[in-house]
């Protein structure tokens, strides 16, 4: 969750103003000297030539020492950011004050680095940054040395006029594109909480489930001892009568059915407290699954494609893997069933640097899918309907991902891990 929580505030805080800054910093600097040159080149004018060049080097300095800064795993702070802003808007006052101040069509530039800011600074920072532009513009209206005329007030209108347009072409682009990254980033984070949200939920409602297992296995104990106690003694009073005796011993395996239930959920709560994998090859984990769901599901028909030459990855599997597996199992013989049918399907191979285990069936597939393309909506009617989000939590703990598609014939769960997580490198 923190990483992704992360994600979307670095797209709109002061890293993000940072590299935003870096990107138009670049575009400046290209933009400065084509139009000094331009002016002195084809319009002739009698510019200080050397002292805007020098503003404009002395901006590529800090540019390349800023994006160098970038580079490092440092966290941006807010102040850093402003400090960012106060050097270009230093740069800019220097050339706008050889340009003719405030009287240059290109002084509302200066109202670029607010307009950033609003988005990922706190109130205090905005406040800081406009009181920096604002002073240099107040400074820029006495102190500056005026523009040089082209001979006739006509075109120096003109001219002037022409700057405006290029300053409104640069301020429309400059502030389109970056509102626009600002709404897709608050999309995204909005999405990211929703997630965040429904998941919190889930495993909310796993936990409860989990606290009344527990508390009903506790609970379960009592009355499976005195039953394991009590069926002795009957088969002794009704030693004679066989048919009783026949259903008392099916009674007896049942309840021993029961104790060994009981005694694995407590083995697995404590394999899930120590967190100490299981050490075996990834051959030795897909059949003990499988034994083990066999137990299970007997009627059901399991076929298993596993990929020549990756059982013998050794793998560190956690307890709920292995129990993620079989709920994905499970869940497949039960609609597989909704159409009479007993076939279950288990491809096991290494994609890259994943482990994918995909369980396919023969049932009528997913009524629906959410936004994501990952788990819609089956149409089991039994079972507790947790399956699923049993094996999509364990899945997320180990940086993995569940998925669910429509085969045509049936559904398929794909459950990817990544094997730098789940593998054993000792």
């Amino acid at each position: 969750m923190s990483d992704n929580l992360r994600m979307p505030s670095s797209r709109s805080g002061p890293f993000a103003l940072a590299r935003t800054l870096a990107w138009l910093r670049l575009c400046a600097i290209a933009g400065q000297s084509v139009a000094i040159l331009s002016c002195v080149t084809l319009l002739k004018l009698d510019i200080p030539l050397l002292p805007l060049m020098i503003g404009v080097c002395v901006l590529a300095v800090f540019a390349a020492a800023a994006s160098f800064r970038l580079g490092m795993p440092w966290k941006v702070s807010e102040g850093e950011a402003i400090v960012h802003i106060a050097a270009d808007t230093l740069v800019l006052g220097y050339l706008l004050y050889f340009t003719g101040g405030a009287a240059n069509p290109f002084v509302t530039l200066l109202l670029v680095p607010i307009a950033l800011s609003a988005a990922a600074l706190s109130i205090a920072g905005v406040s800081l940054v406009a009181i920096l532009t604002g002073v240099a513009y107040v400074l820029l209206v006495p102190y500056h040395l005026p523009l040089p005329t082209l001979g006739d007030k006509s075109l120096d209108f003109d001219l002037y006029v022409a700057g405006m347009g290029v300053n409104f072409v640069i301020m429309a682009i400059l502030l389109g594109v970056f509102i626009s990254n600002l709404a897709k980033a608050i999309r995204v984070q909005q999405g990211e909480v929703q997630r965040v949200r429904e998941r919190a939920l889930r495993d909310e409602g796993i936990l409860a489930i989990a606290t009344q297992a527990a508390g009903a296995a506790h609970e379960l104990n009592t009355p499976l001892s005195t039953m394991r106690t009590l069926l002795p003694e009957i088969r002794r009073e009704h030693a004679t009568d066989n048919a009783l005796g026949e259903d008392l011993d099916l009674l007896q395996g049942q309840v021993e059915r029961c104790r060994t239930i009981l005694r694995e959920m407590v083995a697995f709560g404590q394999a899930q407290l120590s967190q100490v994998p299981e050490k075996v090859t990834l051959d030795e984990f897909v059949h003990g699954c499988l034994e083990r769901f066999q137990l299970l599901r007997p009627e059901a028909d399991v076929s298993l494609q596993l990929e020549p030459g990756a059982g013998r990855i050794p793998l560190r599997s956690p307890p709920g893997l292995r129990h993620a597996l079989i709920n994905l199992l499970n869940n497949a013989a039960d609609a597989s069933a909704l159409n009479e049918s007993t076939a279950v399907t288990l491809g096991v191979g290494i994609v890259g640097p994943w482990l994918e285990l995909v369980v396919t069936d023969e049932g009528p597939g997913f009524d629906e899918f959410d936004e994501m393309g990952t788990l819609g909506l089956s149409q089991k009617a039994t079972g507790l309907g947790i399956g699923l989000a049993l094996a999509e939590a364990t899945a997320e703990r180990l940086d993995g991902e569940l998925s669910a598609s429509n085969t045509g014939h049936g559904a398929q769960m794909r459950l990817r891990l990544p094997l730098p997580v789940i593998g054993d490198h000792a």
